[in-house]
């Protein structure tokens, strides 16, 4: 079968390409002869990923498309006519497809979709088994256009218990489902241990423009909490990059970071050209983990790496809610302003080491089978 893969942000951002790589994984396990193509926002990013790659691109209107959709918008109030023309290219890329998944992940959370929901919409019309895959989104998400768009997707697969449970009251029951995210699919590479990367005693620390621009206050306080982990522990500090896009790279405030504790001669700063499964490398070494970036966390988790997560939607809270039964060891990265916040999660992490390496090691291979069932599930449509 042919699946077509879109809504994809590029591999500069792991997450996004950990994401593609898992649900290759997770279709071939059921399919030897799949056939994939992905649609891009930033296709010069994918080569790497071994498949046919085009561009989320839009085209101008004609003339008459223009008139028309100046109709369409006067008199039905509607833009869908215009976006479809416009992202008509996007749609062309699917002809001969048999399945076509939205892939963003949380495409659902920001802001009005309305390209991607188009798109959907287009695709469903003409016959195709069209998924939301891995999908998260909040009550605070929900607009009627969105709740109204769901209408054309065959399955939505949502990928923790909070999506489900918004999503149950709105979403046919025959069309629902829960699968872990594709991401613990996604296989790891090692490469060799820089140096000051200490095996078994390496905290890994990862944060994000989209968090301290929110909340300029937490670069301070992970850098006074850094400061305390290396005077009074003999952890070192591993820096972990897992976005480096232009305007959103997670360097710009990790280097800030890096330069404040660099007379230490504890911290090292992971390369900033790696691919999603060599950062799942270094992740799965580290001792403990604290991130602001959703799969590096799952990255840790897979590995059984006690982590702390800087969360800042509903997927990160809904994420450790699946493994733990509860959100532990989440805390809101828009109003955590103190070193002392970070210092009494992690004195907790730390003292609970054992007890989480151990309910990760049992929930893992659990979650992964959800993650692969996923395709299964996807073939029955």
């Amino acid at each position: 079968m042919k699946y077509f893969l879109f809504d994809h942000a590029g591999s500069l951002n792991r997450g996004c390409e950990a994401i593609v790589r898992g649900t290759m994984n997770i279709i071939s396990r059921d399919d030897d002869m799949a056939q994939f193509r992905l649609a891009s926002y930033c296709p010069q990013e994918d080569v790497a990923l071994g498949i046919p790659v085009g561009a989320m691109d839009k085209r101008e209107l004609t003339q008459a498309e223009t008139i028309i959709s100046a109709l369409n918008v006067k008199i039905r109030h509607s833009e869908s006519y215009a976006l479809r023309q416009m992202y008509s290219p996007v749609i062309e890329q699917a002809d001969g497809f048999d399945y076509c998944l939205s892939i963003g992940g949380d495409t659902y959370c920001y802001g009005d979709n309305a390209p991607s929901r188009e798109i959907t919409a287009a695709l469903h019309k003409q016959g195709k088994k069209t998924v939301l895959w891995g999908a998260s989104i909040g009550k605070e998400d929900l607009t009627a256009e969105k709740i109204e768009s769901f209408k054309n997707f065959d399955a939505i697969f949502a990928r923790e218990p909070i999506t489900y449970s918004v999503l149950e009251k709105i979403v046919p029951a025959d069309k629902l489902f829960l699968f872990a995210d594709p991401a613990f699919c996604m296989e790891r590479e090692d490469l060799p241990l820089p140096e000051s990367f200490e095996l078994g005693n390496t905290l890994g620390f990862n944060l994000s423009p989209l968090v301290t621009e929110k909340n300029p206050a937490l670069l301070d306080a992970s850098v006074k909490f850094l400061k305390r982990i290396i005077d009074n522990t003999t952890l070192q500090i591993a820096l972990v990059p897992h976005v480096t896009k232009d305007g959103n790279n997670d360097c710009t405030v990790l280097q800030k970071i890096e330069e404040e504790l660099s007379d230490t001669q504890r911290v090292v700063m992971l390369p900033d050209n790696l691919t999603a499964s060599q950062y799942k490398g270094y992740i799965a070494r580290l001792r403990f983990f604290i991130g602001a970036r959703t799969h590096a966390t799952i990255a840790a988790y897979s590995n059984g790496v006690p982590t702390i997560v800087l969360g800042y939607s509903v997927k990160s809270r809904g994420i450790a809610l699946d493994l733990f039964g509860e959100e532990k060891f989440v805390i809101d990265s828009k109003t955590l302003s103190t070193p002392e916040e970070l210092d009494h999660q992690f004195k907790n992490l730390a003292e609970e080491e054992g007890e989480i390496r151990a309910t990760l090691r049992k929930m893992i291979p659990i979650k992964i089978k959800s993650a692969m069932d996923a395709g299964e599930q996807l073939h029955k449509l």
